[in-house]
């Protein structure tokens, strides 16, 4: 009995760890299986974290990204805002600059002295400065707006506009009188920007006491000449009749200086003659009755004048005439005789021995033209805009010849254009001078 229930007893214990086993297994398997769904399950929050995560990560970095290119648009703009500050500073400044000239050129122009007058490109007056208001004696709004034209019916106005509008589109500078015991020099000067001429300014300059000191110094100048001129005249006199052996014999030496003294009373004498000459033209009545004549005739005398300065300075001279008849020309015989004299004064003056001196005379129908060339000594490129100013002669001609006046070129000038002709020079300095004048043919 003992012997079978010892046989039974480890079946039972085996098939009950059968089972236990089983069971086991069984929840080995459940709990694998919800291992595994744990894990799917885990598996899925990981990715939705690593979602979120990523979200994050991207906004934080779009964030830091908007923060710096905000910082960057701030940096930007604080930098614009400080140049366009820099340019306001410059331009208010600028303004302040422009402002500033303006009230000082206005200042300029208010307290000129000279009268100012502005047209625009419609010749309509523009500005006048309070000096103008006082020349015309006529009030600014009385003067802005108008044209010419209407400027022209102003009694006061008139000499200078029309002055203006006869001139052109020029620069120019004349004297005219405006009223009695008014002399105006009037100066225009066309204002343009590239090559269009968009104002023409006008300028009034009151000459009245310049040209009334010139008339008296001129009438001072003409009595001083006239009282010298007749003891100058008795000088000369009596040194002829001395020099002629009228008033007796004279020795070598005194002859010698007797020449020097007559040579020197004839300087005096055409000095003189000069200065008279001069206060004439000033005065407006140098020339006299005029002649129809052929100039020929005139310059042949002058010529034949000279024939013996040529040979006592052994410089050639020579006279050229055109083959052709010369047409006549209206002219005052004894002033056309002076302006050719000085021509030849100086042509021989200023000439060195064994050189040449030059007289042609041709016509083209309208005008007669002489010139006179010499091979002296030429006139500086410098000084030569000067060559016809009264007084004035060149520094290497000083050098040469010590005594003159610097008038002869002047009344030359003047002879001429008086009869309405023209007169120019071209010039080289150690080559020579050739003077040229022409006289318009007689109608």
């Amino acid at each position: 009995m003992n012997k079978v229930q010892r046989t039974a007893s480890p079946l039972a214990k085996r098939n009950a760890g059968v089972k236990e086993i089983k069971r086991l297994r069984n929840t080995l398997r459940v709990r694998d299986l919800e291992l595994a769904e744990l894990k799917k399950k885990h598996a899925i929050d990981l990715q939705e974290l690593d979602k979120v995560a990523k979200m994050l990560v991207q906004r934080d970095l779009e964030r830091s990204q908007i923060t710096e290119k905000r910082e960057d648009e701030l940096k930007q703009l604080k930098e614009s805002r400080a140049a366009l500050l820099n340019i306001l500073e410059d331009a208010q400044a600028a303004r302040k600059f422009v402002q500033e000239e303006k009230e000082k050129i206005s200042a300029i122009i208010a307290n000129l002295s000279d009268g100012l007058l502005l047209f625009d490109a419609q010749d309509r007056l523009s500005m006048v400065n309070p000096q103008t208001e006082k020349i015309f004696a006529v009030k600014e709004q009385d003067l802005i707006g108008k044209t010419i034209p209407q400027l022209a019916a102003f009694p006061a106005t008139r000499p200078v506009v029309i002055l203006v509008k006869n001139e052109g589109e020029k620069i120019f500078r004349k004297e005219i009188k405006l009223r009695e015991k008014m002399t105006l020099e009037v100066t225009t000067v066309p204002l343009t920007i590239g090559k269009n001429q968009l104002w023409t300014l006008v300028v009034l300059h009151d000459v009245t006491r310049e040209k009334l000191i010139e008339e008296m110094k001129t009438e001072f100048v003409s009595l001083s000449a006239h009282q010298l001129r007749t003891p100058l005249s008795a000088i000369k006199w009596t040194l002829r009749l001395l020099l002629d052996g009228e008033l007796g014999n004279i020795t070598q030496e005194q002859r010698g200086f007797l020449e020097k003294t007559y040579q020197s009373n004839e300087r005096m004498i055409a000095l003189i003659n000069d200065l008279l000459n001069v206060t004439r033209i000033e005065e407006g009545r140098y020339l006299s009755r005029r002649v129809l004549i052929e100039l020929e005739q005139i310059l042949q005398i002058v010529v034949n004048s000279y024939k013996e300065e040529s040979k006592r300075t052994n410089i050639g001279f020579k006279l050229e005439v055109s083959k052709e008849p010369l047409p006549k020309v209206l002219v005052d015989l004894e002033k056309i005789q002076v302006a050719m004299q000085n021509l030849l004064d100086n042509a021989f003056r200023y000439t060195r021995a064994g050189g040449q001196v030059t007289v042609s005379l041709k016509s083209d129908k309208k005008e007669v033209e002489l010139s006179v060339k010499d091979s002296g000594v030429g006139i500086p490129k410098d000084q030569q805009e000067k060559v016809f100013s009264k007084f004035f002669r060149a520094a290497n001609a000083v050098r040469i010849e010590a005594e003159g006046s610097g008038l002869g070129l002047f009344i030359a000038k003047n002879i001429v254009e008086s009869h309405g002709g023209r007169i120019w020079f071209e010039s080289e300095e150690g080559k020579g001078s050739t003077f040229y004048f022409t006289l318009p043919v007689a109608g």
